[in-house]
């Protein structure tokens, strides 16, 4: 691999760990807001990764530069420990637990929103185009290159996060979000039943077909929105 390409993986992977343990870390939270404290006595309230990492060496480490170094692209994921015996007695607060995890992923966009703007008024970026690497490219080598290629990955890839995990079909977080709009005891049904193996593998498969059709008009609304002038 070539020392350039060196480079671009490792700034994909910060960008990548950061988002995923700042994700999980806000699922943390909100179950020890309310009630549960299995993720916090993990060490996963925290902006630490290296208990994420612990807990899913597979898919925080090992995917993410696998898949890089095949297709110049990672994917990857983490997990939060949680009671499931909390959550059945308490489903809203499950609910609100699942929500803050997406939550956490739109902070995260807004942050990098704010820090694309301030590069471009500092004349360090310059908008691009609509791709995970080059929404906004820098003015120059080196530092404004770098600095370009992080702020695009940090705003899109957060930005996918947030959609892709509030499809609500299982495993994702807008099915855990759902028992926030019906009954207690609909949801705590509705929890047993999403919870079966087979309904996690479709609803994978499920997202996976439908994030390219969802993903897209939204980025184009948040685009419009980070850039105003160019509409």
């Amino acid at each position: 691999m070539e020392p350039g390409q060196i480079a671009v993986g490792l700034i994909w992977y910060v960008v990548l760990l950061f988002s995923l343990t700042v994700h999980e870390a806000g699922h943390a939270w909100a179950a020890a807001r309310g009630g549960d404290l299995t993720a916090y006595l993990g060490g996963q309230v925290s902006l630490d990764p290296r208990p994420h990492m612990r807990r899913e060496l597979f898919g925080t480490v090992l995917v993410p530069l696998f898949s890089f170094a095949m297709s110049g692209w990672m994917i990857g994921w983490a997990s939060t420990p949680y009671d499931p015996r909390w959550a059945y007695a308490h489903p809203r607060r499950a609910g609100w637990m699942s929500l803050a995890g997406p939550a956490a992923n739109l902070a995260l966009v807004v942050l990098a929103g704010v820090g694309i703007r301030l590069a471009m008024l500092a004349d360090v970026v310059e908008p691009g185009h609509p791709s995970f690497t080059a929404l906004v490219v820098g003015t120059g080598s080196g530092v404004a290159e770098a600095t370009g290629m992080f702020l695009s990955l940090l705003f899109m890839m957060n930005l996918l996060l947030l959609v892709f995990n509030l499809i609500p079909v299982p495993p994702l977080d807008g099915s855990g979000a759902l028992s926030l709009l019906v009954s207690e005891d609909t949801a705590r049904r509705m929890k047993q039943w999403m919870a079966r193996p087979a309904f996690a593998l479709l609803g994978i498969l499920a997202a996976w077909i439908a994030i390219p059709v969802i993903f897209w008009p939204v980025c184009e609304v948040m685009l419009g929105l980070l850039f105003p002038e160019y509409l």
